[in-house]
């Protein structure tokens, strides 16, 4: 479907992570994702950050950069109105019961977006959730995402790579030692990753070089 939706409200996020909610409703997945022009002339595609139990509206977020699309979204405002175009793709949830998610930064947004449907449908799927950033200030939904954790079918790991001696939790990047420690069943389970390109193609190394068989991926070129 194609339509002009109003801007409901800007969140910030993490940092320069921000999301964008849209008067909308919509039928979607988990992890499929939609473009949005803005200011006439500007086009880029994004995961839902929403999920659909959430009703009313959707979202996206991005990491806000000195490009001429994040410049013409600083000027967006509530009362706005952006040209919605979608869904589209599918990196959906399948019927595998166990799933281990890898992600960094903001490819966050997919998964998001799979979690808060996970927990608002009382799906019994058995996800892992291993994500990494530089530092705590830098981790997209943190709460909400630690609150997901709190349920009996959802792990939420993270691990940061910068230096931050308050930190108490992990911390490095992701590697196959790390994979193996947060997710030891790792050869029954699923492996959903999503994220910049280049970040997508080392996890996937990782995770062949590790034996794993099934692994599902998305990239997001160019963000």
């Amino acid at each position: 479907m194609e339509f002009d939706a109003e801007v409901l409200e800007i969140i910030g996020r993490a940092g320069d992570i921000t999301s964008f909610r849209f008067k909308a409703d919509m039928d979607y997945k988990p992890g499929q994702f939609f473009f949005v022009t803005i200011e006439g002339d500007k086009t880029k595609h994004f995961s839902f950050s929403s999920s659909p139990t959430e009703r009313g509206y959707i979202e996206f977020t991005k990491r806000l950069t000195d490009s001429e699309y994040s410049q013409g979204l600083r000027r967006l405002k509530t009362g706005d109105s952006a040209h919605i175009k979608g869904p589209f793709g599918d990196f959906i949830l399948g019927d595998e019961k166990k799933i281990a998610i890898l992600s960094g930064g903001i490819g966050i947004t997919p998964f998001r977006s799979m979690l808060k449907y996970t927990a608002d449908t009382g799906s019994d799927k058995d996800i892992v959730l291993l994500y990494s950033n530089r530092s705590p200030d830098d981790i997209a939904f943190k709460e909400e995402l630690d609150g997901f954790g709190e349920k009996g079918n959802i792990k939420v790991v993270h691990t940061i790579t910068g230096e931050d001696d308050s930190w108490t939790g992990l911390k490095g990047r992701i590697d196959d030692d790390m994979v193996k420690k947060v997710v030891p069943d790792w050869r029954e389970r699923t492996f959903y990753v999503a994220g910049p390109t280049k970040m997508v193609g080392v996890m996937e190394e990782i995770l062949k070089r590790m034996g794993a068989e099934k692994i599902r991926t998305e990239n997001f070129p160019g963000y």
